[in-house]
């Protein structure tokens, strides 16, 4: 099938290095390309398991979130499947995936398309069966990769069995299980309170069977749950239970900061410009703060509560990931709880949604992230489903070296990272240009201010083939394919040494094999350099890792003194750099091309 390929893969891996060339032959059997990819992912499987220590399975690792509606369509409906996710775990493996984060496959209406659950215990029959999911849990832990199920507590689908129950009448035993409130007056139009839905305008729906109000902090069609019922929390647990019961080894648990809201029911503020004038928002709505309805305290009481159903399976370390857009470090440290009883990893979006490349800023972010969280491991995210892709930091010159920066302070920190499928192939957003095009409600709403997130959820690119091997040829997709694929595939990186996938893959290798950057103490470097963000990497006993990343489109040059951490010798081993960059003669000077990466070991 791949003739061409063949030949000129064999002849770059003849000229490369003996590791280069093992690389390249892994991510070959990977993806099918050189047969017997269950040998290799088996043989690596047990090295792997060989050198695992005590500590919990998610320390360290690598979360590899997968949009499964975009992955791989394998019954040609358009839709990514959950058998296209089983197909590709091999590639996966010997990217260096310890789990797999599945945003949410359960039944529902697709209107937020799949936040908005019908039915918790059970698999949407677009994706598949629940044995097609048993087999992917099966298959996956052959690998010794993990999934991770998304889990949506804040609100349901308005076709949920309980939502349709608590909408029949005031007094149907499951009306207190979401949020009615009578209005300011009686009928349409008096909403209870200010309160504003993320996705635009009021978060409140009249109804006018019983002529109360319901809340919901996003669609209309996802009311909230009322988790001051001891009812409502039972069945969430259960559900909990359920997927841990079915193989599942954690949970990302969706909008997790919004369980509750102020019991006073008072208006949130407007948010004002300089000029004390009153902001307007991108769907045109004025512009309020949220205190109201976001990070109460009482989510802490549903954290624990979590945390010990989730402990009390002795022996599998299952994972609590939050979704934490929190302001600022404080606040995340908080989320780990005062004894470390709520969530494993709150996710640290404080570093990688500056969305600007500011050597201090992000100096300062993964500084607090090392030293204010009380020892705990940060969970570093970069971009994810509902966020334009790592290209957002892109200056369209230099972009494949910045993502190159972006990727190596995710693994090359300490912390747990997360990565959004199709970033280790620079898969880039992709917005529409047409509001008829649009699919996600977000930009329908918001057109043209916000286009939705779309952009950002595109099919994955396996190859310059049809539809990028993503589904059939003769198949539409769900969404379309972008113009990127005929250069940003798999099939095309896994052949170029100096590709996005292959940088990935070897930071990935490193972060696994080398100790000080697995484990090692995170200290930043030169904190005075304004244009390059240097760090060491230092474990006992251990060759320490100094790490340098210039974040001008200008060449830097950087000098390291290490004497400050016992550290005398000027020489260091050459582990990663920026492709086509020279080996430093000496720490004292270390050059870097423009967006340049260095990674030394220290001799």
């Amino acid at each position: 099938m791949y003739p061409y390929f063949f030949r000129e893969g064999f002849k770059k891996m003849t000229q490369l290095t003996k590791r280069a060339s093992m690389a390249l032959a892994a991510m070959l059997l990977a993806t099918g390309l050189l047969g017997a990819p269950q040998l290799f992912a088996q043989t690596h499987a047990v090295a792997t398991t060989a050198t695992q220590n005590a500590e919990p399975w998610w320390k360290h690792a690598v979360i590899y979130e997968v949009y499964p509606r975009s992955f791989q369509d394998t019954n040609n409906d358009g839709i990514g499947d959950l058998n296209g996710i089983t197909q590709h775990l091999d590639y996966l493996k010997v990217l260096g995936v310890d789990a797999i984060w599945l945003t949410p496959i359960y039944p529902s209406p697709q209107v937020d398309f799949g936040y908005d659950i019908s039915n918790y215990e059970a698999v949407d029959p677009q994706y598949g069966t629940m044995k097609d999911f048993d087999h992917l849990v099966a298959e996956a832990k052959k690998r010794n990769i993990r999934i991770i199920m998304d889990l949506v507590l804040n609100h349901t689908s308005d076709k949920s069995p309980w939502f349709i129950e608590s909408r029949s009448s005031k007094t149907n035993p499951k009306r207190n299980w979401y949020m009615w409130h009578d209005g300011t007056a009686p009928g349409p139009g008096h909403p209870p309170n200010n309160w504003q839905s993320d996705f635009g305008h009021s978060a409140w729906e009249y109804d006018a069977k019983t002529g109360q109000y319901y809340y919901h902090k996003f669609y209309i069609q996802q009311p909230d749950l009322n988790w001051n019922n001891p009812q409502v929390r039972k069945a969430m647990y259960g559900v909990e239970r359920f997927w841990i019961n079915r193989g599942v080894d954690g949970f990302r648990l969706d909008a997790i900061t919004t369980l509750f809201e102020d019991p006073k029911m008072r208006d949130d503020l407007p948010v004002l410009d300089a000029n004390g004038k009153q902001k307007i928002n991108e769907f045109g709505d004025p512009q309020l703060n949220d205190t109201m309805t976001n990070n109460l305290p009482e989510v802490h009481d549903v954290l624990r509560e979590l945390r010990k159903v989730s402990d009390s399976y002795k022996g599998r370390n299952v994972v609590l990931i939050g979704e934490t857009y929190l302001n600022n470090i404080g606040d995340l440290k908080k989320m780990y709880g005062a004894n470390d009883d709520e969530l494993n990893l709150p996710m640290d979006m404080q570093i990688g949604f500056i969305n600007k490349l500011d050597v201090g800023l992000f100096r300062q972010r993964i500084n607090e992230a090392q030293t204010e969280i009380d020892g705990n491991l940060p969970l570093i995210v970069f971009d994810n489903h509902d966020n334009e892709r790592w290209d957002r930091y892109g200056d369209g010159t230099h972009n494949q070296d910045i993502g190159r920066v972006l990727a190596t302070i995710l693994f090359a920190t300490r912390d747990t990272a997360m990565m959004y499928y199709g970033d280790e192939i620079a898969m880039v957003t992709t917005p529409p240009t047409r509001k008829e095009d649009v699919k996600d409600p977000v930009g329908i709403t918001g057109w043209p201010k916000n286009k939705g997130r779309d952009g950002e959820r595109t099919p994955m690119q396996w190859n310059d083939g049809p539809n990028a091997g993503f589904t059939g040829p003769n198949v539409k997709p769900w969404l379309p394919i972008p113009p990127s694929y005929k250069q940003s595939n798999v099939k095309t990186e896994v052949a170029d040494f100096d590709s996005m996938l292959n940088w990935y893959k070897e930071l990935i290798t490193l972060r696994r094999d080398n100790p000080a950057i697995k484990d090692g103490k995170n200290i930043m470097l030169n904190t005075s350099d304004n244009n390059v963000l240097s760090w060491l990497r230092q474990a006992p006993g251990q060759p320490a890792v100094v790490v340098a990343c210039n974040f001008t489109a200008q060449p830097q040059k950087v000098s390291f003194d290490l004497s400050s951490q016992g550290i005398t010798s000027k020489q260091a081993k050459t582990l990663m750099k920026t492709p086509g960059s020279s080996d430093p003669a000496s720490l004292d000077s270390v050059n870097l091309p423009p967006f340049g990466v260095y990674i030394g070991q220290v001799q």
